[in-house]
């Protein structure tokens, strides 16, 4: 049994197929073949199910292919342990984020992590949370931005910021010409929110049960843009981040934002790694500086009124 062998396997648990498990190893199909016929062989079992148009893992192939990942991914923290010794700022990091957050938050941070880290290559992944957890837990990314809680004891994580959301209503909407909102202002209302799997929905969800109010019927979004167009349309209200209103990105014509009374309703992002990471000093320097963003990015937008301050970030914490 050697390295190479595991990753053939782990290479067909993923895509399901010789051919293209074979082109994403880079060797010929039968090359693969063989290798994971000798594989069974050594281990006395067999691993896959072989069918004409499809391949399935048996019970004990898919056992053997999830330990098989966790050797691969030792053995790449072994080699990230000595390039880390070598050169603590340099090489590469799979960073995770999640599609409410990543294009909000990358272009005010990656311009001074290019800066602070100048030989460093930043590889960026954008999925939703649950995808995220799992590339993670099998090695395919480094670290990840999150929403805290999280419950996975695999895991370490840097407390980074909280964002406070907003209502945003259109135009001529009963709450539009308010300054500020409590909770209990949105017990009659039904809020328009993502389709399952996103994050926001689960927040935002939180946010409802809190306040008294509902979910819109008939209507899930796909990604924030929609929800953001859909209010401007008139259709109904949303909660958005903070982050996802202040420039690059332009304002929207026909859309009020209304802030909360403290403490407004929020979610708080960390910087999460896997605790057998051997990068884990490296991660402390970066969360920091995703962390250092300018005070006004989470300030509440100026409603003419004493609009609530935003939280500050809090000291290193773990979860």
């Amino acid at each position: 049994m050697n390295l190479r062998d595991l990753r053939y396997l782990v290479a067909l648990a993923d895509l399901r197929h010789f051919g293209r498990a074979a082109e994403a190893c880079h060797v010929s199909q039968p090359t693969l073949s063989t290798q994971i016929r000798k594989l069974e062989e050594e281990l006395g079992v067999s691993l896959v199910e072989r069918a004409p148009r499809h391949v399935m893992l048996t019970p004990a192939g898919q056992d053997i292919a999830l330990r098989a990942r966790r050797v691969l991914a030792e053995v790449e923290q072994m080699r990230e342990t000595a390039r880390r010794t070598a050169d603590p700022e340099a090489g590469s990091v799979r960073l995770g984020l999640f599609p409410t957050l990543g294009p909000y938050l990358l272009p005010h941070v990656v311009p001074r992590i290019r800066r602070r880290f100048p030989r460093l290559e930043l590889l960026l992944v954008e999925e939703k949370t649950e995808t995220i957890l799992h590339m993670l837990r099998d090695g395919k990314l480094d670290a990840a931005v999150l929403a805290l809680p999280l419950h996975e004891d695999w895991t370490e994580s840097e407390f980074l910021f909280e964002e406070p959301f907003l209502l945003a209503v259109p135009e001529g909407h009963p709450l539009s010409g308010r300054h500020d909102l409590t909770l209990a202002d949105l017990g009659d209302q039904h809020l328009l929110l993502l389709e399952e799997g996103h994050c926001l929905r689960d927040q935002a969800l939180e946010v409802c049960g809190l306040a008294g109010a509902g979910e819109k019927e008939g209507f899930r979004a796909t990604s924030l843009e929609t929800l953001r167009q859909m209010v401007a349309a008139g259709v109904g209200v949303t909660l958005l981040p903070v982050l996802a209103v202040k420039p690059p990105v332009p304002p929207s014509a026909n859309l009020r934002l209304l802030p909360f009374r403290n403490p407004p309703p929020s979610r708080r992002l960390a910087l999460v790694w896997r605790k057998s990471s051997a990068m884990a000093a490296f991660l402390h320097d970066l969360a920091g500086e995703l962390r250092d963003l300018p005070h006004d990015l989470l300030a509440l937008p100026d409603t003419g009124a004493d609009a609530p301050a935003p939280r500050a970030a809090r000291p290193r914490a773990k979860a």
